[in-house]
């Protein structure tokens, strides 16, 4: 494989990478070709737990030998309660299992009818834990309004809220861009004296604000920050750069790195190398991205397994196949493990130009190679097979993930939507966008964007009419929502005042 002809390419082979990392990998790269071409314990077992003196009844004492007339206790009914307290335990433990376990493949709906069915029975307790859990996975599935109900619910529980609980809710408005909403948290924790916002919040509350492009606002909680003498951290800066970078304000992007540079406390990182090289890659700046990837290497920062992934994702989308099989056959050199966003990148690549065999090749070899494939893997084979016009392909895709338990999320239904529109399939579309509605999915202007301009095809006015209505209606449900989560918040606050108090 040729190697990269810029500049670039002696960073890929310089000799600043640490020893421990030139190892030769001994399998050859075939998949270059392609770019080519909990824990359980018993009740009571703890060895230091004090022992209760037993109160005998009479005749019962060891040792005396009871006498024959005398009737002994039923002791089956003691083993019928001892057998019903060890079946619950072992309900309760194989329950919380399967709430956890829900948890962690991100089925929110299944998750939230499994904790109301425990939080139900008399011997299970949440803790706070399982709350962070579930308003974090809300936050992420785009339901703001449950994270609220499931807050609420554990302040009526008695349960003392704390900084971290208040800014997973918080976290769960910014998710779903409610920036206002989040502002109500913000304040909320400022008037409890045991749950004040850290950087940790300030950072969350930062990220909304810039990937609405608020950047007044971004200066406002700046400013907050300093009159509070919260001194803002990598991850903030991090933030706010890429923000920066992502609408091309170039100037106060290099400000901002200039700072971390110079800064004692919040100096770059891998993860500020990875954002530069994102944000010149997305835009196709192929050259500003390898020119930066040299500076953070004289900066002494060294790449990580993301930094190539940006890498490959920017040549992909340039169709710059051999830089990109360059950066792969490199990662395989040095050891770095080609992930799930290693191969999404090339799928996406593959994808993007219909190319539907080298596109199966990557996804058979990431199965090879035991890597899980995830939501944006595939759109990414939906959108290839749409582009490639093989819609049978793109309903066996659909098939698969379901057969994965894939997580369908809005990407998900608007990539299967946009195949059907593509296949002048509107039938379909409709099902397909029911579904959504039915799952309780949130539509962005990207799903009736796409219906819109399927009806348009086919000159079906009326079609567009209706959807425009509906699509009114979504936003003046989504502002209504916020107004009365305005209101709740106000009672919120209050009754926990109350309480702290």
């Amino acid at each position: 494989m040729a190697s990269m002809s810029l500049s670039f390419s002696s960073s890929l082979c310089s000799s600043r990478i640490p020893e421990s990392k030139r190892r030769f990998h001994q399998r050859e790269p075939i998949f270059a070709r392609c770019v080519l071409a909990a824990s359980k314990s018993s009740p009571g077992g703890g060895a230091t737990a004090a022992t209760k003196k037993r109160l005998w009844k009479e005749g019962e004492f060891p040792g005396i030998t009871e006498p024959a007339n005398t009737r002994r206790a039923p002791m089956k009914n003691v083993k019928k309660k001892l057998d019903r307290r060890s079946k619950a335990n072992g309900w309760a433990c194989t329950v919380t299992e399967t709430l956890s376990d829900l948890i962690a493949k991100k089925q929110w709906l299944q998750a939230l009818e499994v904790f109301e069915m425990l939080r139900e029975q008399p011997f299970y307790q949440p803790k706070e834990g399982t709350y962070m859990k579930l308003l974090v996975l809300l936050g992420k599935s785009g339901q703001p309004h449950r994270a609220q109900k499931v807050f609420d619910e554990m302040l009526e529980e008695g349960l003392e809220p704390t900084a971290e609980l208040y800014t997973a809710l918080l976290g769960a408005y910014c998710r779903s861009n409610l920036i206002d909403s989040a502002f109500s948290v913000l304040e909320r924790m400022k008037s409890l004296p045991q749950c004040q916002p850290d950087v940790y919040t300030y950072s969350t509350l930062l990220k909304a604000c810039v990937d609405a492009s608020l950047f007044d606002l971004v200066e406002s909680l700046y400013r907050e920050m300093d009159e509070r003498l919260i001194t803002p951290n990598t991850v903030t800066q991090n933030i706010v750069l890429s923000g920066y970078g992502r609408v091309g304000r170039f100037d106060q992007m290099e400000k901002v790195l200039s700072d971390m540079l110079v800064s004692t406390e919040c100096k770059p990182d891998v993860w500020t190398m990875n954002i530069i090289l994102s944000v010149f890659g997305n835009m196709g700046k192929i050259d500003m991205m390898e020119s930066w990837y040299e500076k953070f290497r004289n900066f002494g920062i060294e790449p990580e397994t993301r930094s190539f992934n940006i890498l490959i994702g920017a040549y992909g989308k340039k169709r710059m196949y051999d830089k990109m099989s360059s950066v792969m056959e490199y990662m395989r050199k040095l050891e770095f493990p080609w992930t799930t966003s290693t191969y999404n990148n090339i799928i996406e690549a593959f994808a993007d130009v219909g190319d539907a065999k080298n596109m199966e090749y990557t996804f058979d070899q990431m199965r090879s190679e035991g890597m899980k494939a995830d939501t944006k893997t595939f759109c990414c084979l939906i959108n290839g097979y749409a582009n490639a016009g093989l819609f049978h392909k793109v309903i066996s895709s659909v098939q698969l993930a379901a057969k994965f338990e894939i997580p369908e999320n809005t990407s998900f239904y608007n990539a299967v939507i946009s195949a059907c529109a593509k296949a002048d399939d509107l039938i379909e579309m409709e099902r397909v966008y029911t579904r959504m509605k039915e799952r309780e999915c949130v539509r962005d202007s990207r799903t009736f964007e796409i219906m819109a301009e399927a009806y348009e095809k086919e000159g079906m006015n009326d079609k567009i009419y209706y959807l425009e209505q509906e699509r009114q209606k979504v936003m003046d449900h989504h502002a209504a929502a916020t107004k009365e989560e305005g209101m709740i918040a106000r009672g919120v606050e209050i009754f926990t005042i109350q309480t702290v108090e």
